[in-house]
């Protein structure tokens, strides 16, 4: 790709944001239009980057939630018995925490919000190709949290299901579940809306000089996350309204006595939510993607099968899932196919890491924390990705299945690789968005305290699950105490670091030094625009794309000050 053209943009000739940021964030896209109030420009706002900061500030919101419960979780968890909740508080707490991890912060983190305030400069558009239908998508997202909330205070009490909602027990609880999966069924119209509104910005409103090997991969990962997005997420809404009608109709889908089955709701809801893992990490592993060369000043290794591995994870990651029913009955042949194409689904990944770690290899190395939390990514999914094998392959699933085991691939695969994917693009965009800078010193110190931190929350369940220890339980036998303490204490850790990049991250927004239009020195369109951008991106004269994304020549650093 190094022969592959982009535009450049000298940085003595890049402008400036005229109006300097003095305390609060202000120029820019910031500034609120005359005539209108400010919550009112923000409320009723059709630009793609104020959106996407509307959804970023809500999901950090639903994170700190997400993130206090499993803090009480894992508190109850310290010891054997009742520690400071019962049974039935101890269901709904894990249940909501997954309902608002998974559907209100790890799917739309990085595509609804980094995709909203990057994605259309990253291309040279002036904006996404739908504007008013992505806030509409906000409001959506906002109304189906807002009906989440009411159903833990409304019914029959807090839904007690886990996010999955399985029948049978989802059918006949007496628990709010009716108002909890109507709260689903619109939180995935948001992200419908939000994969087509890409898809078609993608596909018509590039600038003319930029092609499809031009694009910077970030972009290529949230393009082959919106198929899944737009493909996939109706199977979801179609299953939790079957959940809907089992409960009020009484249909008898699910009830084997009445000739339904309950194997039939794992494959509908599988169907979309093991592609959705993939929702949660393709845009996360574009964001490594940019990350990387940027820090290492080389030419990303590889960008074409980057690229295409990113639409083979789409594809091969909606044909997968039954690996999640190993144990479920099915038959031996079904067992084989499923289990060999969970394999073949770990190849597109495994091609990133070797060319994220190529890349790498004899590179320039600036060790700031984008990078920090990029290496942090790779080596997190990487431990959650090898032990994903171990239950792709049938025989070990049999006896790790609904164990421990399971929980500690999945945190490391979601909160060490989406979270970090996550951490990665707030510390690596905050600059183009704020104009400032944040300590990059306790930036890096906290990067370090959360792998620290996630390896002692999360390791431990590796060890648990193969011990035998059964996950969702309340209580547990005293062998499996040490453990349970170990991973106690990792959360705490990594609540620590947690605080102390949000500190840090609150700090800077305040008070950090003003920087220029691309401190890293990276080579996207972006970067060629002022700190913060302007309303309307590059204004009515179109960017002219004379280079590759990843295309260092001529570009330099600024001086960071840390």
């Amino acid at each position: 790709m190094a022969e592959i053209p982009m535009a450049e943009t000298p940085m003595a000739e890049t402008p400036m944001a005229e109006t300097p940021m003095t305390g609060t964030p202000d120029g820019g896209f910031w500034t609120t239009p005359p005539g209108r109030s400010t919550l009112g420009s923000w409320l009723l706002t059709t630009d793609h980057k104020r959106i996407g900061l509307l959804y970023l500030w809500c999901i950090l919101a639903f994170f700190a939630v997400g993130v206090l419960l499993g803090l009480l979780i894992r508190l109850e968890l310290i010891a054997p018995g009742r520690t400071i909740m019962a049974q039935q508080t101890y269901n709904a707490v894990f249940t909501l925490h997954g309902v608002i991890m998974i559907f209100m912060v790890v799917i739309p983190s990085i595509p609804a919000a980094f995709g909203n305030i990057v994605m259309p400069l990253q291309i040279g558009a002036e904006d996404v190709a739908f504007p008013r239908l992505n806030l509409f998508s906000w409001y959506l997202y906002i109304l189906g949290a807002a009906i989440a909330v009411v159903s833990l205070f409304t019914g029959g009490g807090a839904p007690d299901t886990g996010w999955t909602f399985y029948v049978p027990f989802s059918a006949t609880t007496s628990t709010n579940v009716n108002v909890a999966v109507l709260a689903v069924f619109i939180l995935g119209f948001s992200s419908i809306l939000t994969g087509l509104n890409f898809i078609v910005t993608i596909h018509r409103l590039r600038a003319p000089s930029m092609g499809w090997t031009r694009m910077p991969l970030f972009t290529w990962g949230l393009y082959a996350t919106a198929w899944i997005q737009v493909l996939a997420t109706p199977v979801l809404g179609i299953t939790v309204l079957l959940i809907f009608a089992e409960r009020v109709l009484g249909l008898g889908l699910f009830d084997p006595a009445r000739g339904g089955d309950p194997i039939l709701y794992q494959h509908l809801f599988w169907i979309y939510s093991h592609p959705a893992v993939y929702i949660m990490i393709v845009p996360a592993m574009g964001v490594i993607s940019d990350v990387i060369p940027v820090f290492a000043r080389k030419n990303i290794f590889g960008y074409k099968t980057i690229a295409i591995s990113s639409l083979a994870i789409a594809f091969a990651g909606s044909l997968v899932w039954a690996h999640h029913m190993f144990v479920s009955g099915m038959s031996d042949v079904a067992v084989m196919v499923f289990s060999l194409l969970t394999f073949i689904v770990a190849i597109p990944s495994a091609v990133k890491v070797f060319n994220w770690v190529s890349t790498l290899y004899k590179g320039s190395i600036y060790l700031d924390p984008p990078l920090i939390y990029s290496l942090g990514f790779i080596f997190l999914f990487s431990m959650g990705g090898v032990t994903g094998l171990v239950l792709g392959g049938a025989g070990t699933d049999v006896h790790v299945h609904d164990t421990y085991f399971v929980v500690g691939h999945f945190h490391y695969v979601i909160f060490g690789g989406t979270g970090f994917g996550l951490f990665a693009a707030m510390h690596f965009w905050f600059p183009k968005v704020y104009g400032r800078l944040y300590n990059l010193k306790i930036a890096n110190v906290a990067a370090v305290i959360l792998v620290i931190g996630l390896n002692m929350l999360y390791f431990p369940m590796y060890l648990l699950g193969l011990e035998g220890m059964p996950r969702r339980y309340y209580d547990y036998l005293p062998q499996y105490t040490d453990l349970h303490v170990v991973s106690t204490v990792g959360s705490w850790i990594t609540a620590a670091g947690l605080a102390l990049m949000a500190w840090n991250l609150w700090r800077g927004l305040r008070h950090g030094a003003p920087c220029g239009p691309n401190p890293w020195g990276a080579a996207t369109l972006e970067w060629t625009l002022p700190s913060p951008p302007p309303t309307e991106n590059f204004g009515p004269v179109e960017p002219e794309v004379t280079r590759g994304p990843y295309d260092f020549k001529g570009i330099e650093r600024e001086e960071v000050v840390a």
